[in-house]
């Protein structure tokens, strides 16, 4: 199944997908995550320690997991219509950085997708969001 982009700029969806943000290895190879890995999903999220705005979420939805694009569904077109930004500011993470509870997409529940993983939130990259954006400890 192809990824939509919501009408991202193909050059925009390229650079967002080239961007590497920090500490993905670590968090590629941190053993809670190795069935995410073993599928071949990348965590989802978008981070620098220059940006002044931190957007944090519960977790991907499929359809950011499958695009590898964070808040790449109808809400994350809502929230930049509310935030009142371009697609390009919002995906710059020198200005925002995208931060999930958890870094995978949770899989679908009874009603809706599930909750990031229980035992997760606690380790995830938000424990420390200081002024100057700290986010990994």
């Amino acid at each position: 199944m192809a990824a939509a982009h919501h009408n991202l700029p193909e050059p925009l969806v390229q650079q967002i997908l080239e961007t590497r943000p920090p500490l993905a290895e670590q968090i590629r190879q941190d053993p809670q995550n190795r069935e995410f890995t073993e599928q071949g999903w990348e965590p989802v999220y978008s981070a620098s320690p220059k940006a002044r705005i931190v957007v944090i979420g519960q977790a991907p939805g499929r359809a950011a997991q499958e695009s590898r694009i964070p808040w790449n569904d109808p809400s994350g077109v809502k929230l930049r219509e509310w935030m009142g930004v371009t697609d390009e500011q919002f995906y710059n993470p020198d200005l925002i950085s995208l931060l999930p509870m958890d870094f995978y997409y949770p899989g679908k529940g009874a009603h809706g997708d599930n909750p990031p993983r229980k035992d997760f939130r606690s380790r995830s990259g938000i424990r420390s969001c200081s002024s100057s954006c700290r986010m990994f400890s």
